[in-house]
């Protein structure tokens, strides 16, 4: 077990390891809690964000969801930039930039810093989007990508070697789903491998190693070795849909 102060801390760990060589899977980061005078208690941040005005509200409404409570927020300054300072509990703040920086088109600046332990918060709502996942091991085509990219976006591509229970995408519904990947064109008389070369698929979402520890939650976790870095599901945590 290690411990750090924040996902960008461990990330720089994880990565610097990874630089020299060492394989290792990471499962979803959690926060330390503490018991003071008999009450359960967790850590705070004490979030500052400066962001344009006009998306003010994408950034109130993401730290509310977060069990987040508004300290102060400034008036517009003549280039229309506001600041708003936040208390949000720590275990709050994963996924938070990317879903910021999504929200404000990359314009909000944000920073932290720990604010202490304070009495826990209350449970929020975790993902509302399942996973895509790979039926069997072999390598990725572009005939079944093209099938399984109407799921949901991907982070797969063709010629990528996947395994049984890797995530290789986020499905457009609530629960996991299977879907195999490495099926190839079934070839007839009428139509040959050559087709299969016109066939085209999205560009694939590109999966950063703090992406990929922000993104997992219970039951999943993150394969980082040398040359790649990739998601799966641990045994019997998969909530699965129809194939």
């Amino acid at each position: 077990m290690v411990s750090g102060r924040g996902l960008l801390h461990l990330t720089v760990l994880i990565e610097s390891m990874r630089r020299e060589g060492f394989e290792m899977m990471v499962g979803c980061p959690q926060v330390i809690e503490q018991e003071m005078d008999g009450v359960r208690c967790e850590p705070f941040e004490l979030v500052d964000v400066e962001l344009p005005d006009e998306y003010s509200g994408s950034a109130i409404s993401l730290l509310n969801e977060r069990k987040g409570n508004m300290i102060e927020m400034s008036s517009p300054t003549p280039e229309g930039q506001v600041t708003v300072q936040y208390e949000v509990p720590s275990r709050g703040m994963n996924g938070v930039k990317s879903k910021l920086l999504s929200a404000t088109r990359g314009l909000a600046v944000m920073s932290s810093t720990f604010a202490g332990y304070k009495a826990y918060a209350g449970d929020f709502g975790g993902r509302t989007r399942g996973n895509l996942v790979s039926y069997e091991a072999g390598q990725a085509t572009s005939f079944s990508l093209v099938k399984a990219q109407e799921r949901g976006a991907l982070w797969a591509k063709p010629g990528d070697e996947v395994y049984e229970d890797q995530i290789i995408g986020i499905h457009a519904k609530d629960n996991d789903l299977k879907v195999n990947i490495c099926k190839a064109k079934q070839l007839t008389n009428m139509r040959s491998a050559g087709a299969d070369d016109k066939t085209t698929t999205t560009a694939p979402m590109q999966l950063t190693l703090e992406d990929a520890v922000e993104y997992i939650v219970a039951g999943e976790f993150v394969e980082v070795t040398p040359d790649s870095i990739r998601m799966g599901k641990f045994p019997k945590e998969s909530r699965f849909g129809k194939k």
